[in-house]
C-alpha cells in the first residue's frame, strides 16, 4: 500500500487523540522535562535511556500517520484545526511538521521516503515530544492567520521536503496546495519568530522555498518602501530616506547581480529570474556527506561584489549558528544528502546583505516605523548566514549546505533563530522512513552525527 492510500485509509478522528502530552510517560511531558532530556541525549554517545522501554510500533508492527498513537495528530481538515485551536495546549506541547509533499524523494530500495515518520519518531523516543503533523499536500494550507500563529506556539515548526523544484510551477501538482500558497506559508513563518514563538527547521525543499521567499520578502519591501512619499511622525523625513536609500542599493544590486554555475552555467541574471534563489545542482547527491565549514567565496573570480561576502563575514563572525560551531568542536558530522536543486550562495550573500542594510536603516527610527504601513519590516531576519558545505572527492558540490536565520531584537538586542539545512538530518544512512524500517533504538540514533544535529537545533532554538 502506498503513502498516499495510507493516508486515508488510516484516518483516525480527533476522538482518538490524546488530550494529555507524552506517550512514553503520558501526561508527564512539558517545556522543561522535554529540554532536560534534549540536553540529556547531547551529553554523551553512551548514556542509556531516560525514559520507559516503550515501543512507538503499534503491535502489528506499523508505524504511519493517522493510524495510532502517537501519530494520531494529523490535520486533515478544517475540523481538525478547529478541534486543535479549541486544544490549544495540543499545539504548545507539540512539534508541528509541515508537509509540502507526500514524500522527500525515492530511496535505493525504490521506496517512497515519508521523512515525517522520522522526525516524529525522534523526538518522541529521545524526549517524549509529540507531534502534529500539517499535509499541505493534502489538505492546503487552510488558513494562514489562524495557522501560523497556533503553530508558532508550539516546541519548533519542521517544514520537510519534497519532489517538485521550487523554480518550477508545474511540479506543484496537488490541487490543494499550489506554489504560490507554499511561498505565503513559508513568507508567513519568516516573519513571524518573536520571543514567544518557536524555531523554525526547514529541510531540504524547505531550505530551498526558504531562500526564495527571503528574496520574495526582500523585493516585497524595496517595492513598497519606494512607493511610500511620506510617514506619519517622520518630520524631518529622516526615516523614509534612511530606507529609500538603502533600498535603492538593495535593487540596483538584485538587478545586476548574477548567479553562476562552477559547471559554466550562467542561471541567473537578476532577482527577477526564476533561478535566483535555487537552481539544478551540478551533481545529484544522494547519500553520506561530511560537512565542511563554510568558507567566503573568491569574489574577484566569480564576479561577486565584496560588499555582500564582506557583511556575510562579519554576520559570520558575530553570530552563532548551532551547525558551525558542532562541525567545529565535533568529530567529522556526517549527514544524509538527497537531492537535485541546489539553493545558490549568491542569492544568500545577497539575502545576509540586503537584511542587515534593512534593519540598520530602521535602527534609529524604529519608533516611527513602527507605527507607520512599513512596521511589517521590523519582523523580517536581521541576517541570514551560510554555515556549512558538502564536497566529493575534494570538489564543493554543494556550497550553501545549511542557514541560520537571525532575528536581533530592536530593544532587547537579543539573537533569536531559525535554521534550513539542505540535507536530512532525520534520515539514518540507509535513507528509509521510519516504520519502512526498523525502529532505531535510542543507542543508535544518540551515535548518529544527523539525529544529534536535528536535537541539537531543537534544543538551542527552545532556549530563546
Amino acid at each position: 500500500m502506498d503513502v498516499i492510500s495510507k493516508f486515508h485509509n488510516y484516518s483516525t478522528t480527533t476522538a482518538n487523540w490524546r488530550l494529555t502530552s507524552g506517550y512514553l510517560h503520558e501526561g508527564s511531558s512539558d517545556f522543561e522535562s522535554v529540554h532536560i532530556l534534549l540536553g540529556r541525549f547531547l551529553v554523551d554517545r553512551t548514556s542509556e535511556d531516560p525514559l520507559a522501554d516503550k515501543s512507538l510500533f503499534t503491535s502489528d508492527g506499523i508505524f504511519e500517520w493517522g493510524y495510532a498513537q502517537p501519530l494520531e495528530k494529523v490535520i486533515h481538515s478544517w475540523k481538525d484545526l478547529e478541534f486543535l485551536l479549541l486544544h490549544p495546549n495540543l499545539f504548545r506541547k507539540s512539534i508541528t511538521i509541515i508537509e509540502p509533499w507526500h514524500h522527500v524523494g525515492a530511496n535505493a530500495l525504490g521506496e517512497e521516503v515519508r521523512a515525517s515518520n522520522n522526525v516524529a519518531y525522534i523526538a518522541q523516543k529521545v524526549a517524549d515530544m509529540d507531534s502534529i503533523l500539517l499535509p499541505v499536500w493534502s489538505t492546503g494550507v487552510i488558513d494562514l492567520d489562524l495557522v501560523v500563529p497556533a503553530i508558532t506556539s508550539g516546541y519548533a515548526v519542521v517544514v520537510e521536503g519534497g519532489n517538485p523544484s521550487v523554480y518550477d510551477p508545474s511540479g506543484w501538482t496537488y490541487p490543494a496546495c499550489p506554489r504560490e500558497d507554499m511561498f505565503a506559508l513559508v513568507e508567513k513563518l519568516l516573519i513571524s519568530r518573536s520571543p514567544t514563538s518557536a524555531p523554525a527547521i526547514f529541510i531540504c525543499l524547505g531550505h530551498q522555498l526558504a531562500a526564495e521567499c527571503h528574496v520574495r520578502l526582500i523585493r516585497r519591501a524595496v517595492e513598497q518602501v519606494l512607493n511610500v512619499t511620506f510617514l506619519e511622525r517622520d518630520k524631518d523625513g529622516k526615516a523614509l530616506k534612511s530606507l529609500q536609500e538603502s533600498c535603492l542599493r538593495i535593487e540596483a544590486m538584485g538587478q545586476t547581480l548574477q548567479v553562476k554555475k562552477r559547471d559554466g552555467r550562467n542561471v541567473a541574471t537578476s532577482w527577477n529570474d526564476p533561478h535566483f534563489a535555487v537552481a539544478l545542482n551540478e551533481t545529484k547527491e544522494v547519500g553520506a556527506r561530511l560537512l565542511l565549514p563554510y568558507q567566503s567565496p573568491d569574489g574577484d573570480a566569480l564576479g561577486i561584489p565584496w560588499e555582500i561576502i564582506y557583511a556575510h563575514d562579519v554576520t559570520a563572525d558575530t553570530h552563532e549558528g548551532v551547525i558551525d560551531t558542532t562541525i567545529q568542536y565535533e568529530r567529522e558530522v556526517s549527514i544524509s544528502m538527497f537531492h537535485s536543486d541546489e539553493v545558490n550562495e549568491e542569492a544568500i550573500l545577497f539575502a545576509n546583505w540586503a537584511y542587515r542594510s534593512i534593519h540598520d536603516a530602521i535602527v534609529p527610527y524604529r519608533h516611527i516605523i513602527a507605527s507607520s504601513p512599513l512596521s511589517w519590516l521590523i519582523q523580517l531576519p536581521d541576517s541570514v548566514e551560510i554555515l556549512c558545505s558538502t564536497a566529493v572527492e575534494g570538489e564543493i558540490v554543494t556550497e550553501c549546505s545549511a542557514t541560520c536565520i537571525n532575528y536581533k531584537d530592536f530593544e532587547t538586542k537579543k539573537i533569536r533563530r531559525s535554521f534550513t539545512c539542505q540535507f536530512h538530518p532525520e534520515l539514518l544512512s540507509d535513507l528509509r522512513a521510519i516504520g519502512h524500517s526498523q525502529a532505531p533504538s535510542y543507542s543508535t540514533l544518540k551515535n548518529d552525527d544527523g539525529v544529534r544535529l536535528f536535537i541539537r537545533l531543537l534544543y538551542a532554538g527552545m532556549q530563546e
